[in-house]
């Protein structure tokens, strides 16, 4: 059948009813007009799908910087969606779920995979426990982490999940071991129309992202990823995320150049000794280099609290992973952290806040 943004899979169905292309226009006005501020996101993409231009606009979360709109092709997008479904034999009439939010791209690319792969959709109000009333059972579905830690008590409700817009700490790896769905961390971001690699969290769980189909990898010269995807774009992606690369399709990710703390000359990665202190902080944090006059650049830990835990440092020091260097030199508490518009933690935003002296 003809796989372009100009067509749906005849077996598509949206809440149990069966949909076709023309079908769409009345939907997205409906969603538009008469639907909740979930619904009518969706609705606006959806008539922005249909229009009579090739292209469509897409928002950047701004997870490593500011926001921003970029101008796709529709057909990358059902490219992208024939690549996932090939992965995961993904196949017409299965059920999926979509309970994220519509203004990104991983929410706008279930609706285009149910449309290309011919799924029976359904779909709930994004939220952090999207399986707390459902009864129904689901071949496919994507989450955010916090929204699968919500979720454990259910989680086997799905059959295949895949996990991303930021990374699932170990402990969250750790309490999926025992489930039965399959669950699959994924790489990828706005330019890359989604995911563009995944791997394994249980059940053969594996430390390595392996790439989708028609997709190949090298690094440059700081060892950060570039992704050559002819079907998603004309243009290799040049990324910002440090890797370590086992083949042109296998690479185990390290973290983000853009965080690197040079202190005393020697070169740390945040996201590296934030793995190793996910054991015993519960609340929300992350790794920064804040200005030092001896060091250039010292470790701090800024934690989501109001109040500090007066032996945290001592207990940091006990953990056999980590090393002198990685001992944060600062501990830091901030009430709220700063969040970008899907919700993900804006290290920027976040470092300027404490750099004014507010709340802290």
């Amino acid at each position: 059948m003809d796989r372009t943004f100009r067509s749906i899979h005849p077996k598509f169905k949206w809440k149990g009813i069966s949909m076709r292309y023309h079908d769409l226009d009345e939907v997205s006005y409906s969603l538009i007009k008469e639907g909740q501020p979930y619904q009518k996101v969706l609705g606006e993409f959806l008539l922005d799908w249909i229009d009579k231009k090739n292209t469509i606009v897409l928002k950047t979360s701004g997870s490593s910087g500011i926001p921003k709109n970029i101008r796709v092709e529709k057909q990358y997008m059902v490219n992208s969606a024939l690549a996932t479904g090939s992965y995961f034999d993904l196949r017409p009439g299965q059920a999926a779920l979509l309970c994220l939010p519509g203004n990104y791209i991983a929410g706008k690319m279930m609706l285009v995979r149910a449309m290309v792969l011919g799924l029976e959709l359904d779909w709930v109000a994004p939220s952090m426990n999207p399986l707390r009333t459902m009864d129904y059972c689901y071949d496919f579905c994507a989450m955010v982490p916090m929204q699968l830690e919500n979720s454990l008590d259910q989680i086997d409700k799905i059959k295949t999940l895949i996990v991303g817009g930021t990374p699932m700490s170990d402990s969250l790896r750790e309490k999926v071991q025992d489930k039965k769905v399959n669950v699959f961390e994924t790489y990828g971001m706005t330019e890359t129309l989604s995911h563009i690699a995944v791997r394994k969290v249980n059940h053969g769980a594996t430390d390595y992202f392996e790439t989708l189909p028609n997709v190949k990898i090298h690094s440059d010269e700081r060892d950060c990823l570039v992704i050559k995807a002819p079907e998603i774009s004309k243009e290799p992606i040049y990324t910002n995320d440090i890797v370590e690369l086992q083949s042109d399709q296998r690479f185990k990710w390290l973290g983000r150049y853009d965080n690197i703390i040079n202190s005393g000359g020697v070169k740390l990665i945040p996201e590296q000794i934030e793995g190793k202190l996910a054991t015993l902080l519960k609340k929300r944090f992350f790794i920064v280099g804040l200005p030092d006059k001896k060091l250039g650049q010292k470790v701090a830990l800024l934690i989501e609290s109001q109040h500090k835990d007066t032996g945290l440092l001592e207990k940091i020091k006990t953990l056999e992973t980590i090393k002198k260097y990685e001992i944060p030199k600062d501990i830091v508490c901030i009430e709220r952290f700063v969040e970008t518009g899907n919700g993900k933690i804006s290290r920027p935003e976040t470092l300027l806040l404490l750099q004014n002296g507010k709340d802290i």
